[in-house]
């Protein structure tokens, strides 16, 4: 008798549970990641990056160069050639590939990567051989040896293979992978900011060392004439012209120039040393280009990324949002490692008494076996290591923060620098085009007869000081130029690991494992730490 309902048939039976079991099996190898989801920071909200809101004014006058800014635009990888010097491509090509520095960095990076590598790994099963040899006393049963009072003594040899398979049920690997991943994609941004560095101070200290050969030449000749003017009045003091505080002026004033020269020159061997080590030399080793300001030409079209787009251009910042992403994978670690743990396993192989016996099928040994290891009670460590990793996270935010803050503080500093270049270099060439025209004059005077020499040698001085201000100013202008560049990120951040224009060899990658090339990660829900 029955109640109505159709019974099954055991056919039926077996095809559903084959179906629960293929889904718990899905499941199991699938799994779901627990922990937040990364979502990078939005960019500051701000269209200029000073408080005034317009550029500064590039234009000098005075038969100077003008500059323009244009926004928007992107920067060229090799972005040191806009100051169209062979010979400074030369040395930023040379310091780019033989720089410790940035073979430093690759090695870092090509670490990282193996690390991911070795992460992944855990997401397919581990499988070993093993073999062993044991001398034992005991009853074997499973081996035939029948027990009896006096246990025997025997050997007893295994050869076989264990397989282990943990199931990332609740996403414990794939936040592990994924928090490698992002302190190798911190690497890839290291190595592009190590990269920006070495060409950066590579073209500083190219642009500082000739600056500081045409201030030479000019305090040469400033001193030069100091000694003429001396000379002159020595003379006239000898035959009762002139007072004895005249050449004793003349003295203060040849001593005060040639003290001009002692700093001068050793800023620029310290410049020199520099470049050495930049490019990778021993400075008693390598000599330098003697560059001077004539072989640069200054850049007149400046390109400037927008607000919004510094944050996806910068190295560092890119490294920081990518030690963000790290530390927000870390709390989902830490919040795997409270869900339990599963692990399934298996072994096969052959054991007997004889090694001669191994080979027989009457040996073989197998296993199946499943478990499962759920955190009970640890006294509070799994709750205070996940509070840590998001205190982690806050920090490791506040300092994202902090990058972004100092980076929009350069690039303001430096477009605020480039105006107040432009207004210098301005007055300082007014005052070298007067100083020139008075000296020409003075020299008309002098040879009509109608000046004393004493009057065209302080004329040809006050030359000679404009000369000197003005390749001060005028060398400002090129270091600023350069310095925008840096404080925008440069142009190579694309993909610093190839970056072909600049003739840099191609980062370490591994064998065969993937490649991390600059571009935004996953991305990340702040709001999600505080649930």
């Amino acid at each position: 008798m029955t109640d109505g309902r159709a019974c099954p048939s055991p056919t039926g039976d077996r095809h559903r549970g084959r179906a629960v079991a293929l889904g718990v099996l899905v499941a199991l190898i699938g799994g779901c990641a627990v922990g937040p989801s990364f979502v990078r920071p939005a960019p500051p909200n701000v269209t200029t990056y000073t408080a005034e809101g317009t550029a500064p004014n590039l234009v000098p006058g005075a038969s100077e160069p003008s500059q323009r800014l244009l926004t928007g635009q992107a920067i060229p990888a090799a972005w040191w050639r806009l100051f169209r010097s062979p010979a400074l491509d030369t040395v930023v090509r040379q310091a780019l590939s033989a720089s410790p520095t940035i073979s430093a960095a690759k090695a870092r990076l090509a670490q990282a990567q193996q690390l991911v590598a070795q992460a992944r790994g855990a997401y397919y099963p581990q499988i070993d051989a093993g073999a062993s040899a044991e001398r034992l006393k005991g009853p074997p049963i499973a081996l035939g040896i029948r027990p009896n009072h006096n246990l025997p003594t025997f050997n007893l040899y295994s050869v076989g293979t264990i397989a282990s398979f943990d199931p990332d049920v609740f996403g414990l690997t794939a936040r592990q992978v994924e928090k490698r991943a992002a302190q190798a994609e911190t690497r890839v941004y290291q190595l592009a900011a190590a990269q920006l560095a070495v060409s950066g101070n590579a073209v500083t200290a190219a642009i500082t060392a000739a600056s500081l050969r045409s201030q030479i030449h000019a305090a040469e000749a400033l001193v030069a004439a100091d000694r003429n003017t001396l000379a002159l009045v020595r003379e006239k003091f000898a035959v009762g012209k002139v007072a004895r505080t005249h050449p004793l002026a003349a003295e203060f004033q040849l001593s005060n120039d040639r003290a001009l020269l002692p700093p001068l020159r050793q800023r620029l061997a310290a410049a020199e040393d520099a470049l050495a080590t930049l490019v990778g030399e021993l400075p008693a080793q390598w000599t330098p280009p003697a560059l001077t300001l004539a072989d640069f030409t200054l850049p007149t079209k400046l390109p400037v990324s927008l607000p919004s787009a510094l944050v996806r251009h910068r190295p560092d910042i890119l490294a920081a949002q990518a030690r963000l992403h790290a530390s927000s994978a870390a709390v989902g670690v830490a919040d795997a490692r409270m869900y339990p743990d599963f692990r399934l396993s298996a072994s096969f192989g052959t054991a007997a008494l004889a090694a001669t016996s191994l080979g027989e099928g009457a040996n073989l040994v197998w296993t199946l076996a499943s478990g499962l290891t759920a955190p009970i009670f640890h006294g509070g460590s799994l709750r205070a290591q996940k509070r840590a990793a998001v205190a982690q996270f806050h920090a490791t935010l506040a300092i994202y923060r902090q990058t972004v803050l100092v980076s929009f503080q350069q690039v303001a500093d430096v477009l605020r620098a480039l105006g107040h270049d432009a207004e210098l270099v301005n007055a300082a060439r007014h005052a070298l085009d007067a100083s020139r025209s008075t000296l020409s004059l003075q020299r008309l005077r002098y040879r009509a007869g109608k000046t004393s020499r004493l009057r065209l040698l302080a004329a040809e001085r006050r030359y000679q000081e404009a000369r000197l201000r003005y390749i001060q100013a005028k060398g400002n202008r090129y270091l600023d130029s350069a310095q925008l560049f840096v404080a925008l990120g440069g142009g190579g951040w694309v993909n610093p690991t190839r970056c072909t224009e600049c003739s840099v060899p191609s980062g370490a990658t591994g064998n065969g494992n993937r490649s991390y090339s600059a571009t935004p990660g996953p991305e990340y829900r702040h709001e999600s730490m505080n649930r």
